[in-house]
């Protein structure tokens, strides 16, 4: 008999050769990962750094659904349910992971298979060797419940080319491998069933010259195709302003009106503003912006409503508070950006204050 998901570890770690292997190890659940998993990754890395046996890091997921598809929000709708305060402090482990990811001496090769959601993108996408599939769908759907992205990703998304990661951003669509080699957030297209070899090939070669030989030529990206209207549509600092372009544009455009309308209007304004103030910030400044406005969306309802709504009774059928983008005024949105005080975010890797 399979003993239960939670009899076994949450995350594997191997070595292998010169390989070290991390795999997020929560196949029933989609890999989501929880505050022990990012601490121990964390940890593993840290030893891993300084270990001249390891030349390189892989991490995976376990299972056939893909490497993780997000935080465990279900935990985190207990916690808000509890006060906040073990999410808050999930929230700070887990940039730091990302931070330290995003500087890792050693190559970090992310196998970016199957569902790579929220966190899972945080886990991967900052990494220095981020490998897609035919398989691949990414995407930050936070604005879908109630909340804005994160671990670095209003800065990925900053970065994407014209306009293509503000529609992905407000729309929480999401992507193939194509458009996310496209958006900048992978490196290299590999079908999935050449994972295992490649897996097993870095254990004794150098991580460069393995995915030179593995890597293929990607399918076009259907999100590249509409740089037009994207480009057009979202160029706006105003949300209302973008929807109202989306439907005027037609087609595709406006079913992205109906999406973005469909979510939370305050998530979806302060959404927008967080992207825009990404634009010219580090990584680390960007994790701090974030983490300032997630502690102000923590206690919020909607937060809580869009989780309820999409994994606790599933009814998919948020009541939005306020209900309309005409609604949220641009006060109220600079609110969420304003300093915490001695409860700001502290990072290894500290910079510049935001």
């Amino acid at each position: 008999m399979t003993p239960p998901e939670a009899s076994v570890p949450e995350v594997l770690f191997e070595r292998r050769g010169h390989l070290g292997v991390i795999t997020l190890n929560r196949p029933k659940s989609m890999n989501a990962l929880t505050a022990d998993m990012g601490a121990a990754v964390l940890k593993q890395l840290t030893d891993w750094r300084d270990d001249d046996d390891i030349a390189t890091v892989l991490v995976r997921g376990a299972g056939e659904r893909g490497l993780c598809a997000g935080g465990d929000i279900v935990a985190i709708y207990r916690d808000i349910l509890d006060g906040g305060h073990a999410t808050a402090d999930f929230w700070a482990e887990e940039y730091e992971l990302n931070s330290v990811i995003a500087h890792y001496p050693k190559p970090y090769v992310a196998f970016m298979d199957g569902l790579v959601l929220g966190g899972g993108v945080g886990i991967s996408a900052h990494g220095s060797v981020r490998i897609v599939t035919e398989r691949t769908r990414m995407g930050m759907p936070e604005t879908t419940i109630g909340m804005v992205p994160d671990v670095g990703g209003t800065l990925l998304l900053s970065c994407s080319p014209g306009e293509s990661g503000t529609h992905a951003a407000l729309t929480g669509a999401h992507l193939n491998g194509a458009d996310a080699l496209f958006l900048g957030l992978a490196d290299h297209f590999v079908p999935s069933a050449k994972l295992a070899e490649i897996a097993e090939v870095l254990e004794s070669e150098a991580a460069d010259f393995v995915i030179a030989r593995y890597a293929e030529q990607a399918p076009n990206s259907e999100l590249a195709k509409h740089r037009e209207w994207i480009d057009a549509c979202y160029s706006s600092d105003d949300a209302e302003e973008i929807v109202r372009r989306l439907r005027t544009f037609g087609g595709e455009a406006a079913k992205a009106a109906e999406t973005i309308e469909a979510k939370s209007p305050t998530a979806v304004k302060v959404t927008l503003e967080s992207l825009r103030r990404a634009k010219g910030l580090n990584l680390e400044e960007a994790l701090k912006q974030e983490y300032r406005v997630g502690l102000r969306i923590l206690p919020g309802r909607d937060f809580r409503e869009g989780i309820r709504a999409q994994v606790v009774d599933k009814d998919r059928n948020p009541h939005w508070h306020p209900s309309t983008l005409e609604e949220v005024s641009d006060d109220e949105v600079k609110k969420y950006f304003a300093p915490l005080g001695d409860r700001e975010l502290r990072l290894s890797r500290e910079s510049d204050d935001v």
